[in-house]
């Protein structure tokens, strides 16, 4: 038996490419299809999309995180205040901003799987309480992360830009693996008699993917080449992807969001596996907290706000179950991306910040809503 393509595999692909169209059509002088903006775009959705992978870690379970927005703020803050106000080395503050998210969300993880209190609870009182400290730490006050008009390693998180010649070797070489993984996939499946793609499926996806890659750093290079950020999406996105697709605790999380007593009752260390899931999102809130306040250019009262929903919306546009059990790292980074893309257009046609809350609400209920009806229709 070998799987086959349908409308459904394409929706998601589809409906970017009706917003893309609206946009381009919308915005003047096509300044939204401008390489540009296009650049712009890949940082602001590299930095949605790595919340949302991380996201997709304590979803899958079956909990879910909302103080990683209040956490993307406080970890930028305590980086930024240890560089500007107290000298410390970058390095040693990233350092010693993704080791206190680390700790933090490590202590979450207890208290939910330990004290057995709902995440939703304890999440909803660490955003509250890492707001706090958020501006605690900056003391109300904008702080910058460049000293002295220089520029260091903070800011070049989303500042530097790979040159062109290296992003066409980097699609080479993401292209060729691609090919190499889905041979060998395709052989392990035949060798086991189970089902797998076809021959010609297989060709056509690696030339799409390959066509992606290449159109993407052709884009990029036209204004300044592959930014920071998407690179560093890339390697989380491929580093959870290896995780919850080929190795037992990716499958654990999902054995645990399907039926966490069965997962129980099959020996599954639910307590570790559920704290691990946490500890991981901890280190990518601390790595999105330093992304976002680097494109900020500073640590501000502001910095992580909602990020938390745009994160669940992505993930739920792109397949992921809020009960838990289903979802794929691809599915979520094309969630975020019509998300990036939604935010980008309006900001592009200047539509005014309360109305930009209302799509960014109906976004969510709609996803919510599409989540609960494929439940439905699956029982």
């Amino acid at each position: 038996m070998t799987s086959k393509l349908s409308l459904r595999d394409f929706a998601l692909v589809l409906a970017l490419l009706a917003i893309c169209a609206f946009f381009t059509l919308k915005v003047p002088d096509l300044g939204f299809v401008s390489a540009r903006n296009l650049s712009l775009l890949m940082i602001d959705f590299a930095i949605t999309a790595t919340l949302a992978v991380g996201m997709l870690l304590v979803l899958l379970p079956g909990h879910i995180d909302l103080s990683a927005g209040s956490g993307v703020g406080l970890i930028g803050g305590i980086s930024a205040v240890l560089v500007a106000r107290h000298g410390w080395p970058v390095p040693a503050a990233m350092a010693c901003g993704v080791a206190v998210a680390l700790l933090l969300w490590c202590a979450m993880g207890n208290l939910i799987v330990r004290q057995r209190i709902p995440a939703f609870i304890i999440t909803l009182g660490g955003m509250l309480v890492f707001k706090g400290l958020f501006w605690l730490v900056i003391q109300n006050r904008t702080v910058p992360i460049v000293i002295g008009g220089q520029s260091n390693l903070y800011s070049l998180l989303t500042t530097y830009y790979l040159p062109p010649m290296a992003g066409y070797t980097l699609a080479a070489a993401l292209t060729a693996t691609m090919t190499v993984s889905r041979l060998r996939a395709n052989a392990q499946c035949r060798l086991h008699a189970l089902p797998g793609d076809d021959s010609e499926l297989s060709f056509m996806k690696l030339f799409m993917a390959a066509q992606l890659l290449f159109l993407f750093v052709i884009v990029t290079n036209q204004f300044r080449g592959i930014p920071l950020p998407a690179m560093i999406l890339g390697s989380i996105a491929f580093c959870v992807y290896l995780l919850t697709r080929h190795t037992p605790f990716g499958r654990y999380l999902y054995a645990i969001g399907g039926n966490e007593e069965a997962a129980i009752i099959s020996g599954i260390p639910v307590r570790k596996v559920t704290i691990g899931a946490f500890t991981m999102m901890g280190v990518i809130v601390a790595i999105t907290g330093l992304m976002q306040t680097a494109y900020s250019g500073a640590s501000t009262t502001t910095i992580g706000d909602l990020m938390e929903l745009d994160a669940v919306a992505a993930c739920v546009i792109g397949g992921v179950s809020l009960k838990g059990g289903r979802g794929s790292v691809l599915g979520v980074l094309f969630g975020a991306l019509i998300m990036a893309c939604l935010l980008n257009g309006m900001t592009l046609l200047a539509v005014e910040p309360e109305k930009k809350f209302i799509a960014r609400g109906l976004v969510l209920i709609l996803a919510v809503w599409m989540d609960q009806r494929s439940q439905r229709s699956a029982e």
